[in-house]
């Protein structure tokens, strides 16, 4: 069963609670912290894209530099310097916007989404779409179709899944299919956090370590304005992490300690402070501003009367 992990207080009163399963590995790869259901398949959502970026190096994709293979692992708010990354690597391949196959959408982030509104969704603004930008070219640079690239069947996506199953050390089941479009394999929280732990630790220069260390030195590219990874990864050097929708949460540190977890409500606001509390478990110590994080304000009238923060003494 799940447990309780994150705990909103109003007022002295506790409103709410988040639910869910965690899991953090040691250096050794063996759980030092397992909590609720981490032995069970999930869908990973955006957390497996460093494994498809990992999948385009070794098909051939070459980025143009470090910010283009973020690029490919991004879950991006459709600003504007996002927006112009995807553009750029469309037209580097001879593609256009029109060959993208995810869903229109807005902007995640607020003040590209009020921009955005008048002219409506667009496949580019998708957060996804940096990533089947560079599907797009890697379908090109081995011949393959792009028509039907999404299809469980096109080569592109068998690699994918054989990528998936080589890092997480778990058999492919049943697929499903993700918010973009893509074939999504289930996959449990200790093997997805011993699958970061490999990204993280791999020698350098290595396909796994290309992609760790570009999401490392550019979590703008993969995230936006005031977005969890991008906070997440400045308070923390070496740390390499992603988020996936519906409440999953990836990442390792150099050493190979690691960490995944799923709320089982999906809500974000249990993320940050579940994210920093797992993080101070794993040894990392924090600042006054990150404690402001980690324990986020409810308000009431505009003033503080409570806190969202991870259960005490959870971890």
């Amino acid at each position: 069963m799940s447990v309780e992990l994150v705990e909103v207080v109003r007022s002295g009163f506790r409103e709410c609670v988040h639910r869910g399963s965690v899991v953090v590995l040691g250096p050794d790869g063996e759980p030092t912290v397992s909590l609720g259901e981490t032995h069970l398949p999930i869908f990973p959502r955006s957390t497996n894209k460093p494994m498809q970026a990992l999948t385009l190096l070794r098909l051939g994709f070459e980025p143009a530099d470090e910010v283009e293979l973020a690029l490919s692992s991004a879950s991006h708010y459709g600003e504007r310097d996002h927006i112009e990354l995807v553009e750029r690597l469309l037209t580097r391949f001879g593609f256009t916007e029109a060959d993208l196959a995810c869903p229109p959408d807005l902007p995640f982030e607020e003040h590209a989404r009020a921009q955005a509104l008048a002219a409506g969704p667009r496949p580019i603004y998708m957060n996804c779409s940096g990533k089947h930008a560079a599907m797009l070219a890697t379908c090109a640079v081995n011949g393959w179709p792009t028509e039907g690239y999404l299809a469980e069947n096109h080569p592109l996506q068998q690699a994918v899944a054989a990528t998936v199953v080589e890092l997480t050390g778990e058999p492919e089941t049943d697929l499903g299919i993700d918010g973009c479009g893509l074939p999504i394999i289930p996959v449990s929280l200790v093997n997805l956090a011993r699958a970061y732990a490999r990204l993280a630790t791999a020698d350098a220069g290595t396909p796994q370590r290309r992609v760790a260390d570009a999401i490392r030195a550019h979590p703008r590219v993969i995230s936006g304005t005031n977005a969890p990874d991008l906070m997440i990864m400045n308070a923390t050097p070496g740390l390499v992490c992603k988020i996936g929708a519906d409440g999953v949460h990836a990442g390792a540190l150099p050493d190979g300690s690691a960490f995944a977890y799923k709320i089982e409500d999906g809500g974000d606001r249990a993320r940050m402070p579940l994210t920093l509390a797992i993080l101070q478990r794993m040894g990392i110590h924090w600042t006054a501003v990150h404690d402001d994080l980690a324990a986020r304000p409810v308000l009431g009238g505009g003033a503080r009367v409570g806190v969202i923060r991870a259960i005490p003494g959870i971890l």
